[in-house]
């Protein structure tokens, strides 16, 4: 038993990055961290916490965006150099937890993460043992696996365990390294299946007993971890599918796991389903309004920027505008967040109870197709405020009451409307795919939008030519049965 305080690590580079999004992530979208205040991110760093008490925490750098388009070159390369430099200057390091994503697109990379991975076992040397914390949207090739040690990635769609993920991540590394025993047998293998994360949502079947069961697999003598990934639809990559790895010290027995995981995704591929109804934007919008559940949410989903959305689409608005009770005020409807800095600009400058006339939307997705272009919008100022530090503007015309921002924002719990009550509406439309835990609760009832955008649900219309062919739903009559055997790495 290793009996010395242990050494561990703490960094990665966090994005997911839609290459269909004509947004393109910059250094300034990333929240960077360092020293006391990346130690402060987790619970488990702390000096109370069991997890600490034989570990020396080592805080090299995180950097974390709000999912967008495909990250710079430039960006990829200064926060990548910076976490290379800073493990390595580090010295020796028993391990690392490495706190990443796992669908972040570089522009001019095929496979951001695995380079990344490569670059960091190169510079902790190969003893080190690392631990990833991954989102399950996350692809993993072998290219990126085979630089780990440990892999694990959230249980749940929404992803309520997030925190919960990244401790598992830092306790089964440090048991690992108290227990002396080494590196784990990994058994990874791919399934050629991809699907976006609305048609995988854990609280519904089929991936609702899929993930259910990974815990009772972990549980199993001979099994560290087993971890699930449905990949990330909206990259255009041949990493981007479906994957299963399981760790632990019985070879045979993590082979036969993870195997049997991989089967039965694939077996179930044409069992998942829409996490809510579905239908076009004006279907949605007139249900919404003929319906008496109050307040009724509406999912803009085709331009989530939770996703890699863009967020600037005023496609919806447009929608909305386009119904006739909506338009003459005899329904009322609250559509956040378009980004707009300009129009927010506009707004503050009038102040509220001003009446405004703009072009809002299209910032950066102007000339990405017809429904990208600016919308022309005439109505008062009916709020001005700060968000999270981003400040936000609403305008009312008719019954639609319009929330500009000058950043991509979510809008996926109550606080994050401020002084906009969103129970005061009849519809609340917001740009996200499933809701939510708080959106859930506040929906009366529910439908999920297929519009058109950057994280579009409909991936056939979004011309995918680089993932790797056959692939499901892209390919389905007279697919042969895939090779699912697990790879020992």
């Amino acid at each position: 038993m290793n009996t010395r305080r242990l050494r561990i690590g703490i960094g990665g580079m966090a994005i997911e990055s839609s290459g269909f999004c004509p947004h393109r992530s910059s250094y300034e979208d990333f929240r960077v961290t360092r020293g006391q205040d990346l130690l402060d991110r987790y619970t488990w760093t702390r000096p109370e916490h069991e997890l600490a008490r034989g570990v020396e925490w080592v805080p090299l750098v995180h950097a974390v965006a709000l999912p967008g388009g495909p990250v710079t070159p430039e960006t990829y390369d200064r926060i990548s150099a910076e976490l290379v430099t800073r493990t390595r200057e580090a010295g020796p390091l028993d391990g690392l937890v490495f706190d990443i994503h796992g669908a972040m697109s570089v522009i001019g990379m095929t496979d951001a993460e695995a380079a990344l991975s490569a670059a960091v076992r190169a510079a902790t040397g190969p003893e080190t043992m690392i631990s990833a914390a991954m989102d399950l949207h996350g692809n993993v090739s072998y290219d990126f696996a085979r630089h780990l040690d440990l892999l694990t990635a959230h249980r749940l769609a929404p992803h309520e365990d997030a925190w919960d993920t990244r401790e598992r991540a830092a306790r089964k590394l440090v048991e690992r390294l108290e227990s002396g025993k080494g590196r784990p047998y990994r058994a990874w293998v791919q399934i050629p299946v991809l699907l976006p994360g609305e048609k995988t949502s854990t609280r519904l079947e089929p991936a609702k007993s899929l993930y259910g069961s990974l815990a009772a697999i972990e549980a199993k003598d001979g099994i560290t971890d087993a971890a699930m990934w449905v990949g990330y639809a909206w990259a255009d990559e041949p990493r981007c599918r479906a994957a299963v790895v399981v760790t632990g010290d019985d070879a045979d027995l993590v082979r036969a796991e993870a195997g049997a995981l991989a089967r039965g995704y694939w077996e179930a591929r044409r069992d998942f389903v829409f996490v809510g109804p579905t239908g076009q934007a004006d279907a949605c919008v007139a249900k919404a309004v003929a319906s008496d559940a109050r307040p009724f949410l509406i999912s803009d989903s085709g331009d989530n920027p939770t996703a890699g959305g863009a967020g600037d689409l005023p496609y919806m608005l447009g929608r909305l505008l386009a119904n006739e009770d909506l338009a003459a005020g005899r329904a009322t409807a609250l559509h956040p967040g378009i980004t707009d800095r300009a129009a927010v600009d506009a707004c503050f400058a009038a102040g509220t109870g001003a009446h405004v006339e703009l072009d809002v939307g299209g910032e950066v997705s102007a000339g990405t197709g017809a429904h990208a272009g600016p919308y022309a919008l005439d109505g008062e100022v009916v709020s001005l405020q700060t968000l999270d530090g981003v400040r936000a503007a609403a305008v009312r015309r008719g019954g639609v009451t319009a929330v500009f921002t000058e950043r991509r924002k979510p809008f996926h719990t109550r606080a994050d409307f401020g002084e906009l009550d969103p129970t005061a509406y009849d519809l609340v439309v917001v740009k996200i795919g499933y809701l939510e835990p708080e959106l859930y609760e506040m929906a009366a009832d529910w439908l999920l939008a297929l519009t058109p955008g950057g994280v579009d649900q409909d991936l056939l219309r979004l011309g995918h030519h680089r993932v790797e062919r056959p692939l499901y739903p892209f390919d389905d009559e007279g697919f042969e049965e895939p090779d699912l055997t697990p790879v020992l790495l």
